[in-house]
């Protein structure tokens, strides 16, 4: 039997997504995490029936001319967009894909284009690879990193806020073990180093508003050219 994730999404993050507030590559990692996580998919649909509860409390007012007219003309354009959008997965959409033998669940799997062995790695650093995803808007980087079993990721810290899913293997950093399916979020006071455990790869899902900031005595010279 599987276990569940010991790590989880936010109330907030949480809450945000199921009001539909979140920006695409937030949305992303969310309800991957979802797939893995009944207990967030329940918080999710928690916090969706108190939104649709306030909605029923509003008091209707009356439409404007054309209204109907110009509702209808964007639902067109939904259909124009691109088939890697995330439109706001439901927790029952995110959990489809969690039980059918795939290591990557939707919605993550239709970005990738495939499961895990479809993706392709470009070297980082000895023992470390990424992947990038693209995703809309300007403000987020969203990619795959693959470290090797054993391997550690540069000492660092964050420039902002840094989420990072668990796919395969696990890993150890000042904070604990986190392994598939869990969820951590780090901020500019957070200085670790993640280190995969023996055995497998550990392959996550991150995403990060800012640079990361390296703090080893080696790492604090190449800030200059971090990207990411």
């Amino acid at each position: 039997m599987r276990s569940l994730p010991a790590n989880h999404v936010t109330d907030e993050l949480l809450a945000a997504y199921a009001a539909g507030t979140l920006s695409e590559a937030e949305s992303l990692i969310v309800a991957t995490h979802s797939a893995f996580c009944p207990i967030c998919r329940d918080a999710i649909a928690a916090f969706e029936a108190v939104g649709a509860s306030l909605l029923d409390e509003i008091e209707p007012e009356a439409l404007s001319a054309g209204s109907l007219e110009s509702v209808m003309a964007k639902l067109d354009d939904l259909e124009d967009l691109p088939d890697n959008v995330v439109r706001h997965p439901s927790a029952k959409t995110a959990a489809a894909g969690s039980d059918q033998g795939f290591v990557l669940p939707e919605p993550l799997r239709s970005y990738v284009g495939g499961d895990l062995n479809d993706v392709v790695w470009r070297p980082v650093i000895r023992g470390l690879e990424e992947a990038e995803l693209s995703v809309s808007g300007p403000e987020f980087n969203v990619r795959l990193i693959r470290v090797a079993a054993g391997a550690a990721m540069p000492q660092h810290s964050h420039h902002g806020s840094e989420y990072t899913l668990l796919l395969t293997g696990a890993y150890r950093d000042s904070s604990g073990r986190y392994a598939r399916g869990d969820f951590q979020m780090a901020d500019g006071d957070v200085d670790h180093q993640p280190t995969a455990e023996p055995g497998e790869p550990c392959v996550c899902l991150i995403v990060t508003d800012a640079p990361i900031k390296l703090t080893g005595p080696v790492g604090r010279l190449l800030n200059p050219f971090i990207r990411y």
